[in-house]
């Protein structure tokens, strides 16, 4: 077969692999840690549902049945997130969910667009979402944010992935600002807003007044709003000292300053109020957040997410919800790819039980068996060659021990020791690969 790589589909060689399912467990034991269930949707969904949820349409992946039975749907996109498939599946299964309902998603997703770093065709998001029935208290907007900061807080920790900044702002305050303007379509504006860290402010002004007819002074007005950055409430005097009056605006400002001073409380220095976060798609109703990673900022956010309070509902009630999405992808890849974060070994093996020669496999099956039942992972050496060689194939992949007949080898220090493997036990630092951030960030 010819070799077919396809730019923004990544796929990781067995070290990279064993990073990525190290940092999901983590996520998926503090996600678990703070009640969160597990589900998992289907890849595919009718095309009519993801081409109404925002401006982007033009980016799903479509999939069409060439022998389509007749009267079936014979055309669906891949999800290019998790949030609109989750919304359709609390719709389907509200009957059998305990509300609020709090579920945690790992899965693929999938968006044609232009590959660059730190954003892929296809990639891997883990998603967090409270949803309510008829109503959601305004608490989770704390809360959701805090778990996530929880999540990528262990992440530093355990593994050195830069620290994060979550940067969070109010639909209703941006909403109410611009109708505080004169502005009739708030949307229009939050749209290219939302442009401001891609082309700059002068281009979003001009979008401002060319595409919306805006005039000079009200385009500059966005602007000022979207320049108030504040790591407390003081951004509420900053507001008001731009002279805009509107009721949504009012209760937009109290929401934030009460989101912003609860979770500076919790988590200092991991919060700030900023204005120019505008999140491009329209089911966002109130707070929004994104989160960059500090000294890798130009990755852009590699979490973000809002309250949505309409975003599923059958006709009789209404789930709003808060959600949060990391994109693991945008996180792990250019870490692996620039050698930022490795794996002490590329096979989840500890031990390497050596074969004196043919006729005594099966004692070094029965060896490895042994340590297998009590939980430490072992190989058979794939051939009995001389002991040199045995010791360098496990060597190369980073095999700490190698296990010689009644003895077990530390091949990095050279220490022997006679050994039993129904209780001999390595350090559990060797147990499984280590995964560590290594270098200067840059």
């Amino acid at each position: 077969m010819a070799k077919t790589k396809l730019s923004g589909f990544p796929e990781f060689l067995p070290g990279e692999r064993i990073v990525e399912r190290r940092v999901l467990r983590s996520l998926s034991r503090t996600f678990e840690l703070h009640g969160f269930a597990s589900i998992e949707t289907r890849a595919l969904e009718p095309m009519a549902s993801l081409a109404r949820k925002g401006e982007i349409d033009k980016e799903v992946y479509v999939v069409r049945r060439i022998h389509a039975a007749e009267g079936e749907p014979a055309e669906f996109g891949l999800h290019f997130d998790l949030t609109v498939p989750f919304a359709r599946y609390v719709l389907e299964n509200a009957g059998f969910l305990e509300f609020p309902f709090r579920r945690y998603q790992i899965q693929k997703a999938w968006r044609g667009e232009r590959p660059q770093e730190g954003r892929f065709r296809e990639f891997l998001q883990a998603d967090v979402d409270i949803v309510g029935q008829g109503e959601l208290a305004a608490h989770h907007d704390i809360e959701l944010p805090l778990v996530m900061l929880d999540a990528l807080g262990r992440l530093h920790d355990d593994f050195g992935i830069p620290q994060v900044k979550m940067r969070v702002n109010n639909r209703k305050l941006s909403e109410g600002f611009y109708r505080g303007l004169g502005v009739d379509d708030p949307m229009a504006v939050l749209q290219r807003v939302d442009k401001l860290d891609k082309v700059g402010p002068e281009v979003v002004a001009k979008l401002l007044v060319d595409d919306l007819g805006m005039s000079a002074a009200a385009a500059d007005a966005c602007l000022a709003l979207a320049k108030i950055k504040t790591e407390d409430t003081s951004f509420v005097e900053q507001v008001r000292a731009l002279g805009v009056e509107n009721e949504l605006l009012d209760q937009g400002l109290s929401e934030l300053a009460t989101v912003v001073e609860a979770i500076a409380e919790q988590a200092p220095g991991r919060i700030v109020a900023d204005l120019s976060v505008a999140r491009g798609l329209d089911y966002y109703t109130g707070t929004v957040y994104e989160t960059e990673m500090e000294t890798l900022e130009h990755l852009g956010s590699i979490c973000s997410g809002g309250r949505y309070d309409s975003l599923a509902s059958d006709g009789k009630h209404t789930y709003p919800g808060v959600g949060l999405s990391i994109g693991v992808s945008r996180i792990l890849v250019p870490l692996l790819n620039k050698g930022i974060l490795h794996s002490s070994r590329v096979v989840p093996t500890c031990v390497l039980v050596a074969v004196d020669n043919e006729q005594t496999r099966r004692d070094s099956i029965r060896i490895a068996t042994r340590l297998r039942e009590r939980g430490i992972s072992a190989e058979v050496a794939p051939a009995a060659s001389k002991y040199g060689k045995q010791i360098k194939y496990a060597d190369r992949r980073g095999i700490p021990f190698v296990w010689f007949g009644n003895s077990v080898k530390d091949i990095r220090s050279g220490e022997q020791v006679e050994a039993d493997p129904l209780t001999w036990t390595p350090p559990s630092a060797d147990l499984e690969p280590a995964v560590k951030a290594v270098g200067v960030v840059e």
